[in-house]
């Protein structure tokens, strides 16, 4: 997901997490090889967040002090300290929401913050999102999310927007939330899949982009909402949408 728009998202963020080598380091696939498997982020990248969130808290809530990206900035904020303990994603949004009544103006009932959380499968998809993941099946590449969501809310995400996908591994599967490593870990036990082979795909610099450049996995910075990278960050392609990724890949 979307970082704050702004933040510095520097290298220094990792410091607290220990990566361990999975695949050999020698054994490693040289980075000229093609991938074999694309990994995603869902919330941001495949399907638009930030609609998603505008358009759920006013149909919560009515009208609300923030709007656009300055609604994303309050909520990224208030979300990542829902995350620093692991708990069910549903009770993330609901208390994400719950802690930000003074930020947006108004009152957030128990029943509207309930309404918002069982509303992320309704947000939005990108409209190149069916097309690139299908065309991605049809090169040959498998194709994984790697969501910071509840198994059931990627489950009927997937079902509502007909996202044509190999396989998910979820925050509820690993018991933590990206930027921890568990998400890459659980993905390359579960498929076998060295690193090298991975090229993962993501809009959020501070929950994607680092980890996966730490972690020696090649990225595609997917850039939905024109922001800004930080000193040191270095993903491997850069691109404004899918289609123009797909173009990148060849």
């Amino acid at each position: 997901m979307p970082p704050l728009p702004n933040r510095d998202c520097g290298l220094d963020i990792l410091k607290r997490f220990t990566f361990i080598n999975l695949d050999g380091g020698a054994e490693d696939v040289q980075k000229s090889a093609r991938y074999t498997h694309l990994t995603f982020d869902c919330y941001g990248t495949l399907i638009d967040w930030r609609a998603g969130i505008e358009r759920e808290l006013a149909r919560a809530l009515g009208t609300v002090k923030l709007r656009g990206s300055q609604l994303l900035a309050a909520y990224v904020e208030a979300e990542k300290s829902q995350e620093s303990v692991y708990k069910k994603y549903r009770e993330v949004l609901r208390e994400t929401i719950g802690s930000m009544s003074d930020i947006l103006g108004v009152e957030v009932p128990g029943a509207a913050a309930r309404e918002f959380a069982a509303s992320v499968p309704k947000w939005p998809a990108f409209p190149d999102t069916a097309k690139f993941l299908r065309e991605m099946g049809s090169r040959g590449f498998k194709r994984y999310i790697l969501s910071n969501v509840d198994n059931d809310l990627l489950e009927e995400t997937i079902e509502e927007h007909g996202l044509d996908i190999d396989g998910f591994v979820t925050a509820e599967d690993v018991g933590s939330y990206k930027p921890s490593p568990a998400h890459w870990i659980k993905f390359m036990e579960k498929t076998g899949t060295p690193r090298g082979r991975v090229l993962h795909c993501a809009q959020s610099v501070y929950h994607d982009i680092i980890p996966t450049q730490v972690m020696g996995i090649d990225s595609a910075w997917v850039n939905r909402y024109g922001e800004k990278l930080g000193p040191g960050i270095q993903p491997h392609f850069i691109c404004d949408n899918l289609e123009n990724l797909a173009k990148a890949l060849g």
